[in-house]
């Protein structure tokens, strides 16, 4: 049986997992004491960990400090669970005033060749990602004084244990600021501010003195990254902006004590006897990187390794950051709209919502931003005179959707935005077209996607998942197997195709299967219904007579995945079965215009010049 590890705080019972994890032992929730085996967990050296602390010291456990780790999430807060956490036996990180685990492990200097090469690809990595322990932080800094050298001192928050713990006190903040001026006459002096101190929920210690130096105040959202690239000489007490420099490899000045201090790679103020050893930034980043932090998956929270780790936050931020514009959302349905914010947060904030065109014209020329709109109803906006020149972005499910049906309300799990059309609408180029069109693929894209290809088809993943019956269904020898995937007669996919007129005309399942039968006489053609259509009555059902003219077998009740391996082609309109067909390597014939016809993958009965 396992030993207990005993949780007191709330916010570290939230990730009792991960500390279960990391320590190898079961949370236990405790409210006032301690059983008489296992450990004590709590929140590192704060003073909120002070009642775990005395409880391990009275029941004569080890006490196990837990912290955020160096590349912690997107943005500061308990709201977003951290990518990195830390536990450290002897002390914690930011508290020099007894050795730490990661202290010790810097000291002891053994890294393999092996651990050595992968520190310097985790560096690189980060430098090339962009990363820090928040990652919420603009790019761009157009209103920094360019030309001058430039250098930069760091605020840090009131009260934060990694002051006192850094041997620091608010005097040790002054005596930096002052030196920062006075060491280096003609420099254009700027002081960063922390982002807790620009949110106003904490104060600093650098306001005032910055004011007295006439030195410039951040007090922007930046990416430490915005600031390193200029290269500036970096002042700092205790702050991990210090360690980003070093990684940037800017010159830094510590005036207290940080866990990156003491090793020969600062010009230190402050002397730490216990750290009278040379190390380069290669070992200290394996200590850091590689042994002193645990990694979670951002959605799963199993545990990963440092570069999967450090591939999550990039798309996280890269993905927040294109939101930099605001968005307003035109006639979004409001059980759409969660998925939606979730995906369209920003530097600017979530998108807002609104049923009038008018007022959703005037708040985006406000503030410079886009109109999203469902699906044709934003192709619609970009058609009307009094839109001309205003952003639009179309919204619409993405091709791994949900397990079940968005006609049933189900929220989806992926979603498409498109600033010139929509993948699904062939009258005009979408952003998917322009992007196969152009060829600007990166290798490693590629590559990654392969490996999704398997997976989905390993998997059997199809954009809605339904469970459905085997097909219990014996397919005549010697005949062509042809697999016709049903559409949803009234579905924008189905009219905004070629076969517009005809379709709205008739079923475009009955036109569908007296195409395939007229140019496969002789196969054995299996007709599947659209799930929308079996199950939730939407337009296209087919009637007896429709059946037995074109179809051999209809298979009801059936999965996607059930049906391809008992085919050896499929014959669609634009349905995106034709896709998923593609992935697992069978022949596609299409009828319409999708959006994955025209590049040579499928027979294509239709053309679009553009592609």
């Amino acid at each position: 049986m396992t030993d207990p590890v005993y949780i007191f705080s709330g916010g570290l019972w939230q990730l009792r997992d991960e500390v279960g994890l990391i320590a190898g032992l079961e949370p236990k929730r405790a409210r006032w004491r301690a059983g008489p085996s296992g450990a004590v967990a709590g929140w590192g050296h704060k003073p909120s960990a002070n009642r775990a602390r005395a409880a391990a010291q009275r029941h004569g456990l080890p006490y196990l400090a837990f912290e955020d780790g160096f590349l912690r999430s997107l943005r500061p807060g308990p709201v977003q669970r951290p990518v990195s956490m830390i536990m450290d036996r002897s002390g914690i990180y930011y508290d020099a005033r007894q050795p730490s685990d990661l202290e010790t492990m810097i000291a002891s200097g053994r890294f393999t060749t092996e651990e050595s090469s992968r520190a310097a690809e985790v560096i690189r990595e980060i430098t090339i990602r962009r990363l820090s322990k928040y990652n919420h932080g603009s790019d761009r800094l157009d209103d920094l004084p360019r030309g001058s050298p430039l250098v930069l001192v760091i605020d840090q928050t009131k009260g934060d244990e990694s002051v006192a713990g850094g041997l620091a006190s608010d005097c040790t903040f002054i005596r930096m600021i002052d030196a920062a001026a006075s060491e280096n006459p003609g420099a254009i002096l700027i002081a960063k501010l922390h982002p807790e101190v620009i949110a106003g929920t904490k104060a600093g210690y650098l306001r005032q003195a910055a004011a007295r130096h006439g030195a410039k105040l951040l007090a922007t959202n930046a990416s430490p990254w915005a600031l390193l690239d200029l290269g500036p000489r970096v002042y700092t007490v205790s702050s991990q902006f210090g360690f980003d420099a070093l990684l940037a490899g800017c010159a830094v000045t510590c005036f207290g004590a940080p866990f990156y201090a003491g090793w020969g790679l600062t010009d230190d103020r402050l002397a730490i006897p216990r750290r009278n050893v040379k190390r380069n930034i290669t070992e200290i980043s394996a200590a850091v990187y590689l042994r002193y932090c645990h990694y979670f998956d951002v959605w799963r929270r199993n545990p990963v390794d440092v570069l999967t780790a450090i591939d999550q936050l990039d798309f996280l931020r890269r993905r927040f950051l294109a939101n930099a514009s605001p968005v307003i959302g035109y006639r979004i349905a409001r059980w759409k709209r969660k998925a939606v914010s979730t995906m369209l947060d920003g530097p600017a904030g979530p998108p807002r919502f609104t049923r009038s065109l008018k007022r959703a014209h005037t708040m985006a020329k406000q503030g410079n931003g886009a109109i999203a709109a469902w699906g044709m109803e934003a192709n619609r906006l970009r058609r009307r005179p009094d839109m001309a020149g205003q952003a639009i972005l179309t919204v619409e499910d993405g091709f791994i959707r949900s397990a079940g049906l968005g006609a049933a309300f189900v929220q989806p799990l992926s979603l498409v935005f498109d600033s010139r059309g929509i993948y699904y609408d062939p009258s005009g180029p979408s952003d998917i077209e322009h992007l196969l069109a152009s060829g600007k693929i990166a290798s490693a894209d590629v590559s990654r996607a392969a490996s999704l290809r398997q997976r989905i088809v390993a998997d059997k993943v199809t954009k809605y998942n339904l469970p459905g019956t085997a097909t219990a269904l014996e397919v005549p020898a010697g005949r062509d197997v042809v697999l016709v995937p049903g559409q949803v007669a009234d579905d924008a996919a189905v009219l905004a195709g070629p076969w517009t007129a005809a379709a709205q005309e008739s079923n475009i399942n009955t036109l569908l299967l007296k195409a395939v039968r007229r140019r496969n006489p002789s196969a054995f053609v299996i007709f599947k219904p659209h799930p929308d259509v079996e199950r939730l009555g939407r337009r296209g059902a087919l009637d007896i007579a429709d059946y037995n003219f074109g179809a051999d077998h209809v298979a009801r009740g059936t999965s996607l995945d059930m049906l391809f391996p008992l085919v050896s082609r499929i014959e669609t309109y634009s349905s995106l079965a034709g896709f998923e067909a593609l992935m697992r390597g069978l022949q596609v014939t299409v009828h319409g215009l999708p959006f994955y016809s025209g590049w040579g993958v499928t027979e294509d009965l239709e053309n679009c010049t553009r592609r």
